[in-house]
């Protein structure tokens, strides 16, 4: 869960008992069972699919291309929708109604309009005030739109619909947090990235620093399985049963998006070296990397699990590959708390002299720092164990440029990644903290690939850490910040970067009120 959603769970957590509310959800909603659209290789994008694999590959190894570059991660999910010619899958947390939300919307629009099935699944938290625009758009024909796990109070704001749905807290605090993309049944994109401006380097505040796969072969089944066990649950609602109607769908459809395109630079190469997955897709070959692989899903039935100890399907098959490292785990995660089961974890890989490396966000950096003063209760020990601890800063990742041009906003890590023995990759939803374990559903993805995992490596230290602290135990074992130069000079304090004392005084009111599995 990323921005102000944790907070307010938080608070909704800390004034329960001070808030009543009888809003109920409408019982009699007919729900359309409906799924994926196999690829059968007779669509552009499935015969461009087939075209990008090698003779003799094995046929459990899927295609892969890493996407780090907002830009090219942006113009490819642009690319793949436009190029649809049977349906189109999109699975997404938030999908706010900026710039960048605008354009994908009037994307899946257009497809629609040219005969292609879309549906659409959103998370409801941050849905209230895109209300109009979603019920626009699954107004128009080939479009459905459907709600996951919906408040029962609508309105624009979340501190509100929060607080009015306490009678029903079990239910609204498990949210989807998935972000998958299928078209034509061919080619998936998953990652870290919501559909927002900050996600793709447009926003003029603050932006993340973030990482997508797109995917071909037999990991799009799995994907899209994982879809439709979503798409059909009882608890998910058509748009219409819970959102306002609107009389004039295409007329409010081209108000509520009628902002410019986001302006998106046009690289001719990413930071692996590839090209935009539009010029590929225009030779009519991908470059990809192929490799067995899982996909880890969530089932939509956790938002109806009470167990608050016991992790579930992504973080556990996640965790197993973690813990079976030999000689090393890079884990890259912004929101880190590693809790009763990731502190045994930790602990056993440095006794076995397995190498632990955390890049996370600093202080600064955040936008959740109620998660970073709980991780900071564990960063001491964690160092003592060895453990080599990165945070990114928000100003010195900006300066760098090595993450992307981030204009005078404040950059932010966002991806989720894991790197095990530089050979096993993981990519997906997930964040390594309790509310990826046991509060939101999460999907990801393990691939088996040295020449992958070069690539992550090479992306995760490719600036040599100039657009970061490395935390280090000092001489009198207090912990210190260290920050370097180009030039390789290095300066360390013993002050934490960014550490206001409001922020200190509004975590520590907050903090005894809020279970750590909450965060």
């Amino acid at each position: 869960m990323t921005g102000t959603g944790r907070a307010w769970a938080a608070i909704l957590a800390a004034f329960a008992v001070l808030m009543g509310g009888c809003a109920t959800l409408p019982d009699d909603v007919e729900r359309t069972s409906s799924l994926a659209v196999a690829d059968d290789g007779t669509t552009a994008l499935g015969r461009l699919v087939a075209a990008s694999r090698p003779a003799g590959t094995a046929p459990d190894h899927s295609g892969f291309r890493l996407l780090p570059s907002a830009n090219h991660a942006f113009a490819a999910r642009e690319e793949l929708i436009r190029h649809a010619e049977r349906s189109i899958d999109a699975q997404y947390y938030l999908l706010r109604r900026d710039q960048v939300g605008q354009q994908l919307l009037r994307d899946l629009a257009d497809a629609a309009r040219r005969g292609v099935r879309v549906r659409l699944l959103i998370d409801d938290l941050y849905s209230g005030g895109e209300e109009a625009v979603l019920a626009a758009l699954a107004e128009l024909p080939h479009v459905e739109v459907r709600i996951f796990n919906p408040l029962p109070v609508r309105g624009r704001s979340i501190l509100l619909r929060l607080l009015f749905s306490r009678h029903q807290f079990a239910r609204v605090n498990h949210r989807m947090h998935n972000k998958v993309l299928v078209v034509d049944g061919a080619v998936s994109v998953t990652g870290g990235r919501n559909i927002a401006d900050e996600y793709f380097m447009t926003s003029g505040v603050a932006n993340f620093i973030d990482l997508d796969v797109l995917a071909t072969g037999p990991v799009v089944a799995d994907f899209e399985a994982s879809f439709d066990a979503y798409w059909n649950s009882p608890h998910v609602y058509p748009a219409a049963a819970i959102l306002p109607r609107v009389e004039d769908p295409e007329t409010t459809f081209a108000v509520e998006t009628s902002s410019p395109p986001p302006p998106m630079p046009h690289d001719e190469r990413d930071p692996l070296g590839q090209t935009p997955v539009e010029q590929q897709i225009g030779r009519g070959r991908l470059d990809l990397v192929f490799a067995p692989a899982r996909v880890f899903a969530d089932s939509p039935d956790k938002v109806v699990d009470t167990d608050t100890k016991t992790p579930s399907a992504t973080m556990r098959n996640t965790l197993a590959v973690i813990g079976a490292a030999r000689s090393e785990a890079i884990l890259v995660s912004p929101y880190f708390i590693p809790g009763d089961v990731g502190m045994p974890m930790i602990r056993a890989a440095a006794a076995a002299g397995i190498r632990t490396v955390l890049y996370t966000n600093a202080l600064g950096a955040t936008d959740e720092p109620l998660v970073h003063r709980r991780y900071a209760r564990y960063r001491k020990a964690m160092l003592e164990l060895g453990v080599v601890v990165y945070e990114i800063s928000p100003v010195l990742a900006r300066d760098s440029g090595d993450f992307g041009n981030f204009g005078r906003s404040l950059a932010r890590l966002h991806a989720k990644a894991a790197l095990i023995d530089r050979r096993w990759v993981f990519i997906g939803s997930m964040n390594l903290d309790g509310r990826s374990a046991v509060g939101n559903t999460e999907v990801g993805m393990v691939i088996d690939s040295p020449q992958l995992a070069q690539a992550l490596y090479g992306l995760v230290d490719r600036d040599r850490h100039r657009s970061m602290y490395r935390v280090r135990l000092g001489p009198d074992d207090r912990v210190e910040w260290v920050s370097s130069d180009r030039n390789g000079r290095e300066a360390a304090s013993t002050d934490e970067p960014d550490d206001h004392w409001w922020e200190r005084l509004r975590t520590w009111l907050l903090q005894p009120f809020i279970a750590e599995e909450l965060l």
